[in-house]
């Protein structure tokens, strides 16, 4: 009978072994890092699912569909552009992969963040400024807000947590059961009928709608939101991608950034036609265009701009902690990417944008 040559084997077995423990206990942490992966396919999707909202604080996205600016840049890759009213739907359906990229207020951001532990990225800003606390005219104080209820668009979105952050400085409970103000999250049109109705005494609201209660429902801005930031200048809503499409697709990110940049720059250009488009882009949305004086007063209240803001993003995520959105403020190590926007307006001989060091990889909370 032959001798069975197993010294030979015991290596190899020993090594296998070894090989399938690792790959086991790799699935059981946390994803291994991909940054130096290789792009699929060249860099260029197939498709990019693109979510926005119907509000003039995403009137690059509103001005870059309606115009083709996305499609022109992204050449074969489809764009499938998908609406939403706030930032907690747009987070579901980024997280549960059926979006790629969306833009995004600054809160549902950094909320999207931490719930996924890191596996998203903000590439851009998009929106500064744009949201108001609008009341009931004889409302003139804030302790006036007892009893009283307020709207915001979602539970956990960008104004719902500045509402409540905002109600706390001022020694106001808020919420539901026995508190001082009561907090209604509600669709934007929706809050508008309510005020008329009056089931609601107010509402912080993202523009249109703040100007739309103010000068088609008697409303009265209570505080303006650039009132409580330096310089008034907020991120109200920026661009956010999932961090795997970034690292597979880094092409067609590239793309999306480029129709990005030139919706912006049409917009500072052109206000005048960059209100005609975007009207047009809500009226095709929502069924209706708005009135001059109202998309007028929304863009007095809007800037435009691909700088994301990055230095007020750990305030934001204090104040996420801070409204009960989340346990703790978020380790935003590597929540931002700008190098890739940076790259598009160095090539447009655009001055660079700030990470705030928020670009730096980390043990994330």
């Amino acid at each position: 009978m032959p001798r069975l040559r197993t010294p030979a084997l015991i290596p190899a077995v020993i090594t296998a072994v070894i090989a399938l423990l690792t790959a086991t206990a790799c699935s059981r942490a946390e994803p291994a890092p991909t940054d130096n992966a290789a792009p699929v396919n060249g860099g260029k999707a197939t498709e990019l699912r693109l979510g926005y909202f119907p509000n003039v604080t995403h009137a690059p996205a509103i001005i870059g569909v309606g115009q083709g600016l996305f499609k022109a840049e992204l050449g074969g890759t489809t764009l499938t552009p998908q609406t939403f009213n706030a930032g907690g739907d747009a987070v579901n359906a980024l997280l549960g992969g059926s979006l790629d990229a969306t833009y995004i207020g600054s809160g549902p951001a950094v909320n999207a963040f931490a719930k996924s532990d890191g596996q998203v990225r903000v590439i851009a800003g998009a929106t500064a400024g744009g949201a108001q606390l609008v009341v009931k005219p004889d409302i003139t104080d804030p302790q006036q807000l007892k009893g009283k209820t307020i709207a915001t668009p979602q539970l956990g979105n960008t104004q719902d947590i500045a509402l409540k952050v905002w109600l706390k400085k001022n020694g106001l409970t808020a919420g539901d059961g026995p508190q001082d103000v009561k907090i209604a999250n509600l669709d934007n049109p929706r809050t508008l009928d309510a005020f008329r109705q009056g089931s609601v005494d107010g509402g912080w609201l993202p523009e249109p709608w703040s100007s739309q209660l103010v000068l088609n429902a008697g409303a009265k801005v209570l505080l303006d939101e650039r009132s409580l930031w330096p310089n008034g200048r907020f991120p109200t809503t920026v661009l956010l991608v999932r961090a795997d499409f970034l690292q597979k697709y880094p092409e067609t990110v590239r793309e999306l950034l480029r129709a990005h940049i030139k919706a912006i720059d049409l917009a500072q250009t052109d206000p005048a036609q960059a209100k005609t488009i975007v009207n047009q882009g809500l009226q095709k949305l929502t069924g209706s265009a708005l009135p001059g004086p109202v998309i007028d007063r929304a863009f007095e209240n809007i800037t435009l701009d691909p700088d994301p803001l990055a230095s007020t993003f750990p305030h934001l995520a204090q104040d996420s902690a801070t409204a009960g959105i989340t346990e703790k403020p978020t380790d935003l190590a590597g929540f931002l990417d700008v190098a890739p926007l940076n790259a598009e307006l160095q090539a447009a001989g655009k001055p660079p944008v700030d990470a705030a060091g928020l670009d730096k990889p980390g043990g994330n909370s």
